[in-house]
């Protein structure tokens, strides 16, 4: 008897976990799922899952495709500094920026402010997690690029678009290292194209305003076109001292890369055009003052011996006088034009010089004794800040 209820005792205990954890009625014809489960308290759960992932539509397509090409091309660069700390030990610091890769013998542009100072040596990452040290082949402070070069196999170049052509509401990605995270890209468009100032009070013409966000760390890297070339260098951000990006964002136009690039390579620097004058601008109401026969232009206050400018037979000035309480010298040639563009600051000499080479031969138009003449200069090569 007793093994009789130890019988009926093991199936009902069975039978009653049988159903409890294999039983799923239907309630409105849909299964509930177990009546008990561990975690269910009585109540049942049910996930609609998709039976396949959506396609992209062919805005996504196109974010895909161009990140894919592109972030091959894309390093991280970490440059080392040996600084001072307060107890005056040296201790190395480490900085990062992003850079692009030109082509397979491993040239590389950046920002010339993200290997700036780098006296203990510079590093590069692909995209593959391989690091490679890197050379500085040359700089250029004023237009704030540099150029390096790495020894490695198998390097993908970008390619370089033309920047002269770009438009405000035109899509952009900017691929780089924000905060140091490898290969992020972020989208937006072009916001305005502009001429600012650097950091170090540099024009940069042309600048590209982006919305795209462009963080530390992002400096160095290429900005995007839809297609995936690359139409300028990601430079600056306005962050009103955040740090961080506030929707701003400034980018080189890849022409003006282009303009210096072959003298980075060839020479270790840009050799920048010059006229050869030291110059002050003239605006309507000085001109009244002085009685200038322009209204406008650059007035020359001194011409630099052996420079295109006196080789020309242009002249400076000879007649000491004040705006203010800044010394000018009066009398010289009043410059008004270059290769038929007019100018009426430096920065209008500058956005002409960056299209030309030392060597290049230019028109230059003056005013001298009420008389307007054309000279040609075989510009020279800048030493300083004269123009």
């Amino acid at each position: 008897m007793k093994f009789r209820a130890l019988i009926l005792v093991v199936i009902l205990v069975g039978g009653f976990w049988f159903l409890t954890s294999h039983y799923s009625p239907l309630v409105d014809g849909h299964s509930v799922g177990h009546l008990f489960g561990p975690n269910s308290a009585g109540s049942s759960m049910q996930l609609t899952e998709a039976e396949a992932a959506p396609a992209y539509d062919a805005e996504e397509q196109n974010n895909i495709a161009v990140y894919k090409r592109v972030l091959p091309s894309v390093v991280n660069i970490t440059s080392t500094a040996l600084v001072y700390n307060f107890f005056f030990q040296a201790v190395p610091q480490q900085g990062q920026g992003s850079g692009f890769i030109l082509d397979k013998n491993g040239h590389i542009l950046t920002n010339f402010h993200v290997i700036e100072g780098a006296n203990r040596g510079i590093s590069v990452q692909l995209s593959n997690k391989r690091r490679y040290p890197a050379k500085v082949v040359g700089s250029d402070k004023i237009h704030d690029l540099a150029l390096l070069q790495i020894d490695a196999p198998d390097l993908q170049p970008v390619t370089l678009a033309d920047s002269s052509g770009l438009n405000v509401g035109q899509k952009v990605y900017a691929i780089g290292n924000p905060f140091g995270l490898n290969g992020t890209m972020t989208r937006g468009i072009i916001s305005s194209i502009r001429s600012i100032h650097n950091q170090d009070g540099a024009p940069i013409e042309d600048a590209i305003q982006t919305d795209a966000a462009i963080n530390p760390g992002n400096s160095g890297g290429p900005l995007l076109n839809s297609h995936g070339e690359v139409i300028g260098i990601n430079t600056l951000i306005a962050s009103n001292g955040a740090e961080q990006s506030s929707g701003i964002g400034f980018a080189i136009p890849i022409n003006t890369a282009k303009a210096v690039l072959s003298d980075l390579a060839r020479y270790g620097q840009v050799k920048r055009p010059s006229l050869g004058v030291s110059t002050f601008a003239i605006g309507p109401d000085l001109a009244e003052q002085m009685g200038l026969p322009a209204d406008y232009g650059l007035l020359i206050q001194k011409v630099i011996p052996g420079g295109a400018a006196e080789r020309a037979g242009l002249r400076g000035g000879r007649e000491q006088a004040y705006v203010g309480n800044t010394a000018i010298l009066l009398g010289g040639d009043l410059i008004v034009a270059i290769n038929g563009q007019q100018v009426a600051d430096q920065q209008d000499v500058s956005i002409i010089m960056d299209k030309l080479h030392a060597g290049d031969v230019v028109s230059v138009t003056i005013v001298r004794d009420r008389r307007q003449m054309t000279f040609k200069l075989q510009l020279s090569e800048a030493h300083d800040a004269n123009v």
